[in-house]
């Protein structure tokens, strides 16, 4: 590598080594996506909440769910109760969820869901209806609870929320626990202040012997405003719980990490997993050594054929087929004139009995010999037909003479 070569090859690694140093250096952006999962530390996480479950239930287990709430709820032992806690932007029960859950707060047992929907089976035998009101600016909105113990105190939400509330509930066995409104001018023609709208937004409702605290702003139990001042709201919103046993949902969420690969099924089988892992290390193990322990393969390097036999045969068969015996003498002629010259420096420009005695005298062979090839090779020149015969006759008397 020359000179120049090794300068441009220095400075396209200090560039890339400057690229990765600045993209791992730049601050990441914050993330803004709605998770609500008990592992997440982003603005709508609810990691923070998810820690203070403890001082909400001082003395009780909180328990993560990580599967379906069929399967908990199914299985779990009917003879003490507990709470079950649901917190997404939105909730969607298939009708063997909703039953369930629904079996599970007939049994005396208490279900708080903040979602901006309820999905059709709980909506339907709860006998509630959700809307939301947009607007074309990001508006403030402020919640309240009805209970004169928390004093009327006012929280907002400014950010990632939309004024969503109940429009309609079953008045019977239903207790509205909470007020969301607008802040400020609501109209674009208003010029002043009137007096706010407050639409339920966080209700109570009696079914069998347990309850549903139902609460359409879920933003309000994320990481971003419990630290803006309003984590006192989801202490008195939980406040409603008994303090028992607490099963937090973590799998009906918008940022549970789904596996959509193949591999979904393998991996989540302890047995398959294992097995799946020791054959991937076993192969690696395999190639490793495997690629120490021998060199690479030798090509097999054919010799070259001598193609001097072929191309004889082939000319001799072309030559039999045509029966051109007088071509073939004449070239055989030929050849054997140049065979001499070269040979035995004979000149062969005129055969005759000195020639003979050269040629015989050079090559060791007997007068009577030489002279009868010679004198075969003159007759045979001189005739204008030639048979079969004649080529084999001059062939013997060729390879005879050069043994």
């Amino acid at each position: 590598m020359d000179k120049r070569s090794k300068i441009i090859l220095g400075l396209f690694i200090i560039v890339l080594l400057g690229i990765i140093g600045t993209e791992i250096l730049r601050p990441k952006p914050i993330n803004w996506k709605p998770s609500y999962t008990a592992t997440d530390k982003i603005p709508f996480g609810s990691y923070i909440l998810f820690q203070e479950l403890q001082h909400i239930f001082p003395g009780q287990p909180v328990h993560e769910v990580n599967e379906s709430l069929y399967n908990i709820l199914a299985d779990r032992d009917s003879m003490g109760t507990s709470n079950y806690l649901i917190i997404n932007d939105f909730l969607e029960l298939d009708q063997q969820e909703a039953k369930q859950l629904l079996k599970y707060v007939n049994r005396g047992n208490d279900v708080f869901i903040a979602a901006t929907s309820f999905g059709r089976y709980l909506s339907d035998t709860l006998n509630l209806a959700v809307a939301s009101l947009y607007t074309i600016k990001e508006d403030t909105l402020l919640l309240q609870l009805t209970n004169p113990i928390f004093q009327k105190k006012e929280y907002s939400l400014s950010r990632g929320s939309y004024h969503t509330h109940f429009t309609s509930l079953d008045t019977l066995n239903t207790v509205v626990l909470g007020h969301i409104s607008y802040a400020g001018i609501r109209e674009i023609q208003d010029t002043v202040p009137r007096e706010r709208k407050k639409d339920p937004n966080f209700i109570k409702v009696k079914y069998g012997k347990g309850y549903f605290f139902l609460n359409t702003s879920p933003q309000a139990f994320t990481n971003y405003y419990m630290l803006k001042g309003n984590q006192q709201y989801v202490a008195n919103s939980l406040s409603y719980l008994k303090n028992t046993l607490t099963y937090w949902d973590n799998y009906k969420k918008a940022g549970r990490i789904i596996i959509n690969s193949p591999m979904r099924f393998i991996l989540n089988q302890p047995a398959l997993a294992w097995a799946y892992y020791l054959t991937v290390i076993g192969i690696l193990v395999f190639v490793l050594f495997k690629a120490k322990r021998e060199q690479r393969i030798i090509p097999v390097l054919k010799p070259l054929q001598n193609s001097s036999i072929d191309f004889a045969r082939t000319v001799g068969s072309l030559y039999y087929e045509h029966k051109d015996y007088s071509d073939l003498i004449t070239k055989k002629c030929n050849y054997f004139m140049e065979y001499l010259r070269s040979h035995y420096y004979i000149n062969t420009q005129e055969i005759n009995d000195r020639t003979a005695s050269d040629l015989a005298i050079r090559s060791g062979k007997s007068v009577s010999e030489t002279k009868s090839l010679l004198d075969l090779l003159v007759a045979l020149n001189s005739k204008k037909q030639h048979r079969e015969q004649d080529v084999i006759d001059l062939d013997k008397k060729i390879n005879q003479f050069k043994k």
